[in-house]
């Protein structure tokens, strides 16, 4: 592995409270030094002058499809999406065709990662099959390489496992990724609870699907070990986001993300009956477009997650009979510098804290870090450069893509894992 020298970046590291113009040296797949005008020899030598060097981007909610829904997306195919992105660790949700329940599932993932553009880190189930019933056997799935637990896709079906599984969690010191839905609430429903849905005869899903699932997840918590660690996906209303500030004023572990889709669009978009724009939670009122939005400002919300979630253009193409899901890797980082750094709402980097640095505190492993002797999965980043979302420029598998003919700002222009350069779009 060639040594790397990037020259004169704007050096960017909230783990470390960086924010300068430096020059880094990777050895040996490791960041080995920092400083100023940096004298010494390399393979490869960069000139990121005018560019931000920072720490790779961490997904904590990503689904590969792989194994056995391949035909949507795979584990190369989606590392490859999320080196476009910038993203250098990737949370693999559970559920696929087998639940990754078992030991066995996991380490079919670990190895077919090891050689893929991206670190993956599997979310093992916090029930066999994701069918609610009995435990998985969490030690094994920890010692297998899982970073968290989760039935993703559905909530935990019963308060009592949900109980268990925060209480075993502890004990293995792990958090539980929460899907809050009251599923007696939202039963078939696949768009927000609005007008629209109504004038287009669509099941819908009210907001108390999300809030009552929240309560329920948070007041788990509060009865749990101290240690116990919840973090609830994907927060879409602004009631959900009341309650995560209620328990963390009062000292629970608890965190939380949302996505770019959620502080960006709202359910407006049902208009134009495009399924792209489905996905569950769905995309909710203005105030509560607003509300997240300002909820990930102030740090409510901690982190940007994406809820990756690729269908082939086969199944989006009926509005009312698609799946739900959006993918997201590949558009993350800009979509989201575009709606809140450009903006004004945020500096980059508050944007970089959220989505590599506060994302390795939630896993609780020293990753999203520039630090001397941490791997070296770096981002290269042209704040200017403007772009405009070609969905048949993307480098998953699917294409339904919520940001598609869209103009962004804030391009990844490299991406390095572990010393590797995994996507360079600098040119010569």
């Amino acid at each position: 592995m060639g040594n790397l020298l990037f020259k004169n970046a704007h050096v960017i590291d909230p783990s470390q409270k960086l924010d300068t113009v430096g020059d880094v040296l990777v050895v040996d797949g490791k960041i080995a030094d920092f400083g100023k005008a940096l004298s010494c020899s390399a393979d490869n030598i960069i000139d990121a002058s005018g560019l931000v060097l920072a720490p790779g981007l961490i997904d904590l909610h990503v689904h590969l499809r792989d194994p056995g829904l391949e035909y949507k997306e795979d584990i190369i195919s989606g590392c490859r999406a999320a080196a476009a992105g910038g993203v250098t660790t990737v949370c693999a949700m559970p559920n696929t065709k087998p639940v990754c329940d078992n030991v066995e599932t996991v380490k079919y993932i670990l190895e077919k990662a090891a050689n893929a553009d991206a670190h993956v880190l599997p979310i093992g189930a916090v029930s066999v099959g994701e069918n609610g019933e009995k435990l998985t056997d969490m030690q094994a799935l920890k010692e297998a390489g899982c970073c968290a637990f989760s039935d993703d896709g559905v909530p935990v079906k019963t308060a009592e496992l949900m109980r268990e599984a925060l209480k075993e969690a502890a004990r293995l010191d792990m958090p539980v990724f929460a899907h809050c839905e009251e599923k007696t609430i939202s039963r078939d429903g696949i768009v927000n609870e609005c007008d629209v849905a109504k004038d287009l005869n669509m099941p819908q899903i009210p907001v108390s699907a999300e809030d009552v699932g929240t309560a329920r997840e948070t007041a788990l918590l509060m009865s749990a070990p101290k240690n116990a660690r919840l973090h609830i996906c994907h927060v879409s209303t602004g009631n959900s986001a009341l309650l995560i500030a209620s328990a963390k004023r009062n000292g629970f572990n608890v965190t939380a993300e949302t996505c770019p889709h959620y502080f960006i669009f709202n359910d407006e978009k049902l208009l134009l009956k495009d399924a792209d724009y489905r996905m569950n939670p769905p995309l909710r009122s203005a105030v509560d477009q607003f509300s997240v939005l300002y909820s990930l400002i102030d740090g409510v919300i901690d982190v940007i997650a994406t809820d990756h979630a690729p269908h082939s253009p086969e199944e989006k193409a009926d509005f009312y009979k698609a799946p739900n899901g959006v993918i997201g890797m590949e558009t993350s980082f800009s979509a989201s510098y575009t709606a809140l750094v450009a903006s004004g709402l945020i500096s980059l980097y508050e944007l970089i804290d959220k989505m590599a640095c506060k994302p390795a505190e939630i896993l609780n492993r020293p990753i999203g870090t520039l630090k001397r002797g941490s791997a070296a999965d770096i981002i290269l980043i042209d704040e200017s450069e403007k772009f405009t979302v070609d969905i048949n420029k993307l480098h998953g598998k699917s294409k339904n893509c919520i940001f598609k003919n869209r103009e962004l700002q804030g391009k990844v222009k490299m991406t390095v894992l572990s010393g590797r350069i995994v996507y360079n779009d600098l040119g010569d």
